[in-house]
């Protein structure tokens, strides 16, 4: 957990291990970080393969559960976890999209560009509130690239 202070803080303790520790504050705000997303999709194989290519996620065995194709586990390594299940039906509204944030604009037109290759329909890069372009990912859901 991250702690901001938005107000004039009042008294800080600094241990001996260098944690900082805030004793007083009226004005601060402890933010969390969202370490789990669970997607409906409609073919869990396709969307997992997908998210494993072209974002790097990984794959937790998941063998011995008893949904089979219809669950996948995936992990990064900044302590996300995304899950998925099979619906037979999916409908996301239409705006509703997962983002993966890249590091430079150059990796969203390396991604773009092998995404096309691979023979998704996916427009260039655009300058919007970011280097930014969407995706119909296998499954049913929108994926966000941008820098």
């Amino acid at each position: 957990m991250t702690m901001i202070c938005l107000g004039a803080y009042q008294d800080w303790h600094l241990h001996e291990c260098a944690t900082l520790e805030l004793i007083s504050c009226k004005g601060c705000v402890v933010i969390m970080k969202l370490n789990h997303v669970n997607l409906t999709v409609t073919d869990v194989p396709a969307a997992a393969g997908f998210l494993e290519k072209y974002f790097g996620l990984k794959k937790l065995d998941t063998s011995e559960d008893a949904r089979g194709d219809n669950f996948r586990v995936l992990f990064d390594d900044n302590g996300l976890v995304f899950t998925l299940m099979k619906g037979a039906e999916v409908q996301y509204p239409k705006t509703f999209h997962i983002g993966f944030i890249q590091e430079s604009e150059e990796k969203v037109n390396e991604i773009n560009q092998r995404l096309k290759e691979d023979g998704y329909k996916v427009a260039s890069p655009v300058r919007s509130h970011g280097w930014t372009f969407y995706v119909k990912a296998p499954g049913g859901f929108t994926v966000e690239v941008l820098a």
